[in-house]
């Protein structure tokens, strides 16, 4: 983190924050587009949706100690659930692209994307240790982005925390009587010129 001498408050010029802040807002995004249809539509919330991805994660893959979670809890209380899921996703995205409750809304984001990975991502008893990575890289690199969110300080800049932290630190300058960066106070109107001073009108 660099700090600009004379700024209002820290100006982050680091490009690995920068970076960071990037990633989880294009994280964001694609959990709002993910989230968007199954809120503002019924089909994956009403209309069975949902079942049918669990049914399709216990015929294609779910680790075994996963499905009777999935036969017995997940589809149980399919609906409920669902609800859960659409919501969730929409938060999670929410967040992460204003960058508000950012560490709270990745450790819901790493927990779901395990989840997932569990449910669906089964290689097989026999799969050599490297397919196990190979097959679950949809949703193994997404937990690394929440884990990288958890872990870092990706809401230092483009975040209304951010923003609101300048703001504050602006306007606490400005009542102590530090004239912020960029502003020209001028000269005190009340006080006459030299010229004035040296030859007075009449």
């Amino acid at each position: 983190m660099c700090q600009h001498e004379g700024s209002v408050g820290p100006r982050i010029t680091d490009p690995n924050t920068r970076a960071l802040a990037c990633l989880r807002i294009a994280v964001g995004v694609l959990f709002l587009i993910f989230g968007e249809y199954k809120v503002f539509g019924a089909q994956f919330t009403l209309g069975g949706g949902f079942q049918q991805w669990i049914d399709r994660f216990l015929a294609e893959g779910a680790y075994p100690f996963m499905v009777p979670v999935l036969r017995r809890f997940v589809l149980a209380h399919g609906t409920a659930i669902a609800f859960l899921v659409a919501y969730g996703e929409f938060a999670i995205g929410l967040a992460l692209t204003i960058g508000v409750l950012v560490r709270v809304a990745s450790v819901f984001g790493l927990i779901y994307m395990l989840a997932l990975l569990f449910s669906s991502n089964y290689p097989g008893s026999d799969a050599a240790p490297w397919q196990y990575f190979g097959a679950s890289l949809d949703h193994l690199v997404l937990a690394l982005c929440f884990a990288a969110f958890v872990l870092g300080q990706p809401a230092e800049v483009l975040s209304v925390r951010s923003y609101l932290s300048l703001r504050r630190a602006r306007t606490s300058r400005i009542d102590s009587g530090v004239t912020p960066p960029g502003v020209d106070r001028g000269r005190d109107e009340t006080q006459p010129s030299l010229a004035n001073r040296d030859h007075p009108s009449f």
